[in-house]
């Protein structure tokens, strides 16, 4: 029966094979084993063929070696990420172009319902407005929307300029209703109509240029002038420092800039002509920020102080002639001099020294400074050859920047107080300071004058104590129990802990410094500098040394005051 019904079956077919499976199922086990055995040859080849058509075939592995199979399945792997991020993109760009769409029908609908509420000026602001406000905004779109947009607006312009010009002309006219008040004030509106209409006739995205016709051109300046005071953002760059330009009118119109000196942490300052007085003058534009403008008025009260104490001019500090308020800037309107210190400088010094005569003249009219500030209780506070002025002539210096100055009592300890190089021990360690502060600046400024070089060069505070110590010895256990900061430079012993970077791992590391050697000498430090000079001169040297040396000390209590360094053989004698 089973083998009547096989033979029915064409052979080759995928038929066959699913009747013989049928069958297979029907009879038990043993009954299959009988089936298959009870076949023939040619219907085992038969069967065979059928199932090797259904299954795929394995791949050969005769001439294939897994480093191939491995870089076949990394090529396989590639292409897959490359479909992938091209699908990816193709999803991106179909999103970005629906919410260009949807962006584009919102501002119609926006402009259409905005456009039929509110009056032709207030459409126009809002609109232009909300335009602004978008993130992205399409150029051509915008281009297209405002020409629509001034055309109504026109339109709706010259619509009530007509119908009030009507009203004017109608019966209700003719009827004395009005009163002459009230006729003057629509005579005006519609004046301030006239005035609106041209000024918006121009449109500056129209294809031809509609260049109306010239009227009087000192209104027209006068309105420009108007619009450019709104505009203060203008003048400020992202620092809040004054854009400053030749020709700058200042302080209605009484000062023309005709040159920029520099510009510090505080401010940047110019020369200006005075109209009213014939003379330059320097104006200090003090930077556009709230911590800043406290700082200008500050040195505002310090620089009137100073000018009540010496009427004389005999103390050698800045005069403030006026001050004002110039487009959100503080302008300090002060004394003109020639050029500061450090220029001076590096314009004569390094090619011709500046002579011993002059080097005390400069440290006399300093000190005299400092004996000012010292008897009205001000610090300066930064004293350097960049805030020392000179004369066109050269022979007479003032000290100028009062910025950082403050009042004895009202300091604070703070490790970041003066310029570095010019900064004493005792704000580094975080001590009380007093005068003593700017009696080292000076020494420092003096050294600097008399060699054009810097005497304490130091990356950091720490590597300015090194140098100190280098010069001067080490520090006083006495004087390091004072310190507020002394934690951050020496250990529980008071042995330095010197900063500074491994050659080769170039990491930061700590040495402790436990012997302190004194390196050098002031003295050969000079005479580096002046060379070829008389036995006198040679004298004079000594004497400088010895001054600049006991204003150099350590503990400010130690140091030499002002009064006595006006005493010293330095100044006094003469050469």
């Amino acid at each position: 029966m089973l083998q009547t019904e096989y033979r029915d079956i064409p052979q080759g077919g995928n038929r066959m094979a699913e009747r013989f499976e049928k069958v297979c199922r029907k009879s038990k086990h043993s009954g299959s084993k009988n089936v298959i055995s009870s076949m023939s040859e040619d219907q085992r080849k038969s069967r065979t063929k059928c199932i090797e058509s259904r299954t795929p075939p394995l791949p050969t592995m005769e001439d294939c070696t897994i480093d191939e199979l491995l870089k076949k399945r990394e090529v396989i792997c590639e292409n897959l990420h490359k479909i992938s991020k091209h699908t990816r993109d193709e999803q991106k760009l179909v999103h970005k172009s629906n919410e260009r769409k949807r962006r584009y029908v919102r501002k119609e609908k926006y402009i259409k319902t905005d456009i039929d509420s509110k009056v032709c000026k207030e459409s126009s602001d809002s609109n232009q407005e909300y335009l602004l406000s978008s993130e992205s905004e399409d150029e051509e779109y915008i281009i297209e929307l405002r020409r629509k947009q001034r055309k109504q607006l026109l339109d709706q312009i010259n619509s009530m300029k007509d119908n009030k010009f009507k009203n004017e002309d109608g019966p209700a006219a003719s009827q004395n209703v009005h009163t002459n008040h009230e006729s003057k004030k629509d005579h005006t509106i519609i004046k301030q109509d006239k005035q609106y209409c041209t000024k918006e006739t121009t449109d500056m995205f129209a294809d031809k240029d509609e260049i109306p016709e010239k009227k009087n051109s000192a209104n027209i300046n006068h309105n420009a002038n108007n619009e450019l005071l709104t505009l203060s953002d203008n003048w400020d760059d992202h620092d809040g420092y004054y854009r400053v330009s030749l020709g700058d009118r200042l302080n209605n119109n009484k000062f023309t800039i005709k040159a920029i000196l520099g510009q510090g942490v505080f401010a940047n300052v110019v020369r200006a002509q005075d109209h009213e007085h014939g003379h330059d003058v320097a104006i200090k534009i003090v930077r556009n920020n709230e911590y800043m403008l406290k700082t200008g008025l500050k040195e505002i009260e310090f620089l009137k102080e100073i000018n009540r104490n010496d009427t004389d001019n005999k103390y050698h500090c800045i005069k403030l002639l006026q001050y004002f308020m110039h487009k959100g800037h503080l302008c300090l309107v002060l004394e003109p001099l020639y050029m500061d210190m450090r220029c001076l400088l590096k314009k004569f010094g390094q090619h011709k020294r500046i002579s011993l005569k002059t080097l005390m003249n400069y440290t006399k009219q300093l000190l005299l400074a400092l004996k000012l500030l010292m008897k009205i209780g001000i610090i300066h506070a930064d004293i350097k050859p960049d805030n020392i002025l000179v004369n066109e002539n050269k022979n007479v210096i003032k000290l100028c920047d009062f910025g950082s100055a403050t009042k004895v009592g009202d300091n604070d300890p703070t490790p970041y107080l003066v310029s570095r190089y010019y900064r004493a021990p005792e704000i580094i360690l975080g001590i009380p300071y007093n005068h003593g502060v700017d009696i080292w600046s000076t020494a420092c400024s003096i050294y600097e004058m008399a060699t054009s070089t810097i005497l304490f060069v130091g990356r950091s505070n720490n590597k300015m104590l090194k140098c100190f110590m280098d010069l001067k010895g080490r520090f006083s256990n006495k004087l390091l129990r004072k310190s507020k900061f002394k934690d951050q430079h020496f250990n529980t012993k008071n042995n330095f802990l010197l900063q500074k970077k491994d050659r080769i791992t170039e990491r930061d590391t700590i040495v402790e410094v436990t012997t302190v050697n004194i390196s050098r000498d002031l003295h050969n430090d000079l005479k580096k500098y002046f060379k070829k000079i008389t036995v006198n001169e040679e004298k004079k040297v000594a004497q400088l040394k010895d001054l600049l040396d006991k204003m150099l000390m350590l503990d400010e209590k130690q140091r030499l005051s002002v009064e006595n360094c006006l005493k010293h053989s330095f100044i006094h004698s003469p050469i």
